[in-house]
């Protein structure tokens, strides 16, 4: 969710105590206008009372601090979502995002909210530079903003934990080129990988699946990221 504990957001300073409490319960409750309360709108609520925004972007608004959450219910489950939010050290170590100490019924209110954000924000009027760079550069902006980062690592290093996966984490990509050729990595990315293999056969399912790309990019834009990870690899006697 944050890598750094939220401050209050400006303005809320000058309301009163009891106008503050008022305040924060409507928004964790979801109140709105109009339309029903709903899981996905209270969680909504939780997401600004706790000023998420502070440090995750969704589409073009809010910090870069912590992780894009524009495609996050897209890549990860309601189930991972509400697991991670209830201690994020449990799962990754090495996280900088604090425990918030959620209820249980906040935290499911948050991961449903966190579930809907599959990737509607992310294409904003007139496209970004970035849409437009050279191929490599392009692929690394996708592979950050799209939240590869979030399970393959910075650099494709990987280092991210995955419950009964092989290994017990989400596989490195910096060395992609020893094993894909490009064509074959634009096939990984497009198709997913719906059921990582298990360390243990008769364990549970792993959390962390990689979804099939094909349902959320362009093909160009897969190609950008295939370009991207074939360039993490140091240069081999090939290339010379």
């Amino acid at each position: 969710m944050t890598d750094a504990a939220p401050a209050p957001p400006a303005g809320r300073d000058s309301l009163s105590p009891a106008l503050r409490g008022i305040f924060f319960l409507l928004l964790a409750a979801g109140c709105a206008p109009n339309g029903p309360s709903t899981p996905e709108s209270k969680g909504r609520g939780v997401y600004a009372s706790y000023d998420c925004k502070r440090c995750h972007r969704i589409g073009s608004e809010g910090g870069d601090t912590g992780p894009d959450l524009t495609f996050v219910g897209f890549r990860k489950s309601p189930e991972f979502l509400a697991l991670w939010l209830k201690d994020p050290t449990a799962w990754q170590p090495n996280t900088l995002m604090p425990n918030f100490h959620l209820n249980d019924e906040a935290r499911a209110q948050l991961a449903a909210y966190l579930g809907t954000l599959k990737g509607e924000a992310y294409r904003g009027p007139g496209g970004a530079p970035w849409q437009k760079a050279e191929p490599v550069k392009r692929g690394a902006e996708i592979y950050r903003r799209v939240g590869c980062v979030t399970c393959h690592g910075e650099g494709g290093k990987g280092g991210y934990a995955n419950n009964n996966a092989v290994g017990g984490k989400v596989p490195a990509v910096e060395k992609a080129r020893e094993g894909f050729s490009r064509a074959e990595l634009v096939r990984r990315i497009a198709d997913g990988v719906a059921h990582p293999v298990k360390a243990a056969p008769a364990g549970p399912e792993p959390l962390l699946k990689m979804p099939a790309w094909k349902d959320a990019l362009t093909p160009d834009e897969i190609e950008a990221v295939a370009d991207y990870v074939l360039s993490l690899a140091p240069p081999s006697k090939d290339d010379w």
